[in-house]
This record gives structure tokens, C-alpha cells and sequence, in this order.
């Protein structure tokens, strides 16, 4: 599913000064990863399926849809430890800043009953998301907890990550679903827009250096990179 564009691997040393460059992507995503999520609450016509599984979470416990996520991404990475998979920055960045930044948008973001709100909010989140997951996956700082899973699940089990993303992702939407989660069109209409949004987006953002030291928009998607779901 990933194109190799970068033979840097994640969570190298910068040597093409690109540093503060890639933190910026990095953060700039997260924060914008978890403010489309929340547009996508507010819109309340289906929500991705690990937040359909937070949503259900946090009916049930009274937390936040944020705090739910930051405690569900935790857990996920303790997971990481008997597949022996190794978080980047990223990784564990992605467990707090997405959360928090889903319940500040939600804290600012009016409540939406008119269905000429919600369309535009649930098409704004999903394009928003493409964006973000282009932002951070092409800053090369590690997978976030849910696609490193996946991966892990991947190599262990020896099935492809096809069959290992569609059994987690269905397990979660269900999962969700029962505890009170929305499942709608909304959920639909990611699963189908998701992957070419963030490929194009990846295009857009990462970039590598030149031989001549110029740089250049990588071609593909940064290598290792599983778009989330």
C-alpha cells in the first residue's frame, strides 16, 4: 500500500538541515489531525472507525472523545511491545496532540443542527484529514500507535495488511457502534476518500534532497507509510 519516495529512514539524524522543517509537519499535522476529527463529531454523520470505537468509549465512561483517544492510543502502544515494535517522536506525540487538539476544536466549535452545517462540516473534516495525514506521515517521525499495529500485526502474523487493517478496522467500527458511535455516511464516505486524499497530499509535502542539494517533491509516499483509517 506504500510507495517507497525517501530512503531516510524515520527518526534519523537531519542532514539536510530539514529539522525544524519536519517538527513543524509533524505538529502542524497532529493538531490538525485531531481539529478534523472534531469536525467531524460536530458534523455527526459518521466518523472514522477508530473514532467511531472513542465515541462509544466515551459514551460509556463520561470521559471526552479526546482523553478516550489519548487513553486508547496508550493502551495500543503498550501492544507495540510483544510484536517488538519501536515508537519515533511521532508515535507517541501522535497519542496526546491528536486528542488534545479534538477537545480544544470541539470546545471552540459551535454546536451544528442544521443539515446545511453538518454536510459541509463532515466534507471539510475529511478533506482536512488528507491534508494532516500528509503533513505528519511525510515528516518521517515514526507511525502512530493504531498503523504501527497494524504493521506489527503485519510481520507477526504473516497475513497482509490488507486483511490485518480491514479485521481491526471492522472490529473497532462494531465495537463502537454497539457502545453508541456513529456510523453514517460520513464513515462511508472516508473509507472511500481517505486514501487518495492523503496520497495526494503525501506528494505535496514530501520532499528529499537533491543530489545537488536542491530539494525536490518526493514522488510517492514516504516509505513504511500506512494511511490511517
Amino acid at each position: 500500500m506504500s510507495t517507497p519516495a525517501d530512503s531516510t529512514p524515520a527518526n534519523s539524524p537531519d542532514t539536510g538541515g530539514r529539522l525544524p522543517l519536519r517538527l513543524v509537519q509533524l505538529y502542524a499535522g497532529l493538531a490538525l489531525y485531531g481539529a478534523s476529527s472534531a469536525l467531524l463529531v460536530e458534523a455527526g454523520l459518521g466518523l472514522e472507525p477508530w473514532n467511531v470505537l472513542h465515541q462509544g468509549l466515551a459514551e460509556l465512561t463520561g470521559l471526552t472523545i479526546g482523553v478516550v483517544s489519548i487513553f486508547v492510543g496508550a493502551a495500543v502502544l503498550l501492544l507495540w511491545i510483544p510484536l517488538r515494535q519501536r515508537p519515533g517522536l511521532g508515535t507517541v506525540s501522535n497519542v496526546f496532540v491528536v486528542g488534545l487538539a479534538m477537545d480544544g476544536t470541539l470546545a471552540l466549535v459551535p454546536d451544528a443542527h442544521a443539515l446545511a452545517v453538518r454536510v459541509p462540516l463532515m466534507l471539510a473534516g475529511i478533506v482536512l484529514n488528507g491534508l494532516a495525514t500528509g503533513l505528519y506521515i511525510s515528516a518521517r517521525f515514526g507511525p502512530g500507535p493504531r498503523d504501527g499495529l497494524m504493521t506489527g500485526l503485519h510481520r507477526r502474523t504473516g497475513r497482509s495488511i490488507r486483511l490485518v487493517r480491514t479485521v481491526l478496522e471492522v472490529a473497532v467500527v462494531a465495537t463502537g457502534f454497539v457502545l453508541g458511535g456513529t456510523v453514517g455516511v460520513g464513515t462511508l464516505l472516508y473509507a472511500v476518500a481517505i486514501g487518495p486524499l492523503a496520497q495526494f497530499f503525501l506528494r505535496m509535502f514530501a520532499v528529499r534532497r537533491a543530489p545537488g542539494g536542491s530539494t525536490v517533491v518526493a514522488a510517492g509516499q514516504p516509505e513504511g507509510a500506512i494511511l490511517p483509517g
